[in-house]
């Protein structure tokens, strides 16, 4: 049973992904597109093997950066989300303060990050990656706490329990399925903020960069393979995520039907 799970969770992506790539090419081909107006997926295996060394060094640089900042998100998000969910006080304070913030598109914010700290690429980057992914945890964390049964607080202090205590033992295992569902789109955030930030910046490095290089020399090919490489790394970002979720929050999955 577990082994046709296994199969079905890997077999089943695999399938769309290919039915997804024969699309592709099929609407290419069938527009009569060249490469110059719109790459076919048979045109990307070239312009991997021409740049490949690039990319390794390219995707690197934006993994690190992505990664770091998603860190740097979880854990203000999570302490944000704790004071949230545990005051209704500061919830009412923030709440609009972290809305009308979310809602300010970051493609305006990459100009005056770039200029605030002109140079500094590797912390820009960073920067943004964080600034674009913490909201949701910050909100599913502050929602699963804030909901917590008031019962379940009334029993344990009853009993003797700690603040501590029924943090750890109620409200910390309560809250991971909602904090897991907001960290997988954290994930695609953080690579948002990392890309724009390397578009942008005149001193950027990564697959931003490239792809802008790609950009500036009308490379369709380079350009849609450094969307390929994007997206498989969002993709492995997103299963070790699901992988976790499994770890420390299995017990929350419910089968279907």
């Amino acid at each position: 049973m577990k082994m046709t799970n296994f199969l079905r969770g890997i077999g089943v992506p695999l399938i769309a992904i290919v039915v997804f790539l024969v699309f592709w090419e099929w609407l290419v081909w069938v527009n009569g597109w060249p490469t110059y107006k719109m790459a076919a997926p048979s045109d990307l295996p070239a312009a991997f093997d021409q740049y490949w060394s690039l990319f390794v060094t390219m995707s690197w640089q934006t993994l690190w950066r992505t990664v770091l900042g998603l860190l740097l998100a979880i854990v203000f998000g999570t302490l944000l989300g704790m004071i949230m969910g545990f005051s209704r006080l500061m919830r009412d304070a923030l709440y609009p303060l972290l809305v009308g913030f979310n809602a300010v598109p970051k493609a305006t914010v990459v100009p005056i990050v770039a200029l605030m700290f002109v140079g500094q690429h590797d912390f820009n980057t960073v920067l943004l990656a964080f600034m674009i992914s913490f909201f949701p945890i910050a909100v599913s964390v502050s929602i699963g706490l804030s909901t917590l049964e008031p019962e379940y607080r009334d029993i344990l202090r009853s009993l003797g329990a700690s603040q501590a205590t029924i943090f750890w033992k109620i409200a910390l295992p309560k809250t991971l399925p909602e904090f897991f569902g907001a960290l997988k789109v954290a994930v695609t955030l953080a690579f948002i903020g990392t890309n724009l930030m390397e578009i942008v910046s005149p001193h950027g490095r990564g697959l931003g960069a490239l792809f802008d290089s790609g950009r500036t020399n009308s490379d369709f090919p380079l350009m849609f393979a450094v969307l390929i490489a994007l997206a498989f790394l969002g993709i492995v970002l997103y299963y070790i995520v699901v992988a976790l979720e499994k770890i420390f929050a299995g017990w929350a999955e419910r089968a279907p039907g």
